[in-house]
């Protein structure tokens, strides 16, 4: 079965604490102001540039930022980075298992292209 990649996956829930527990990891999410690149993201957090990628990777693969790549004519794309995300919540069920429930945000539809397109990068 392929992956819809207009549909969220369901991140595990101890990548998403591990993100949010990581100080850089908040300072991003504080920092983030609309679609911004590496660069733009370390200078605004003041955070070395290595460290940003890694830490981007986190949130990423905790489904709390969303990768975007720009698409340029002379073929050099650009990704840049969103907040994924509007709230997270950790309840505890009747049966005392921890639950995960993260609101995504509505894409616009240049984002879902974005999107799209970097499932299709990934995947080539």
């Amino acid at each position: 079965m392929e992956r819809d990649p207009f549909a969220p996956d369901a991140p595990d829930t101890q990548d998403v604490l591990d993100a949010l527990d990581d100080p850089d990891c908040r300072t991003i999410i504080e920092h983030i102001d609309g679609a911004m690149t590496a660069n733009d993201i370390a200078d605004a957090c003041d955070v070395p540039l290595s460290t940003t990628y890694r830490k981007l990777d986190l949130l990423s693969e905790a489904s709390l930022l969303e990768e975007q790549v720009e698409l340029r004519t002379d073929g050099r794309h650009t990704t840049r980075y969103i907040l994924a995300f509007d709230e997270v919540r950790i309840t505890l069920t009747e049966d005392n298992a921890i639950e995960l429930i993260i609101e995504h945000r509505d894409q616009s539809p240049e984002e879902r292209l974005s999107e799209l397109w970097s499932e299709v990068q990934k995947e080539t």
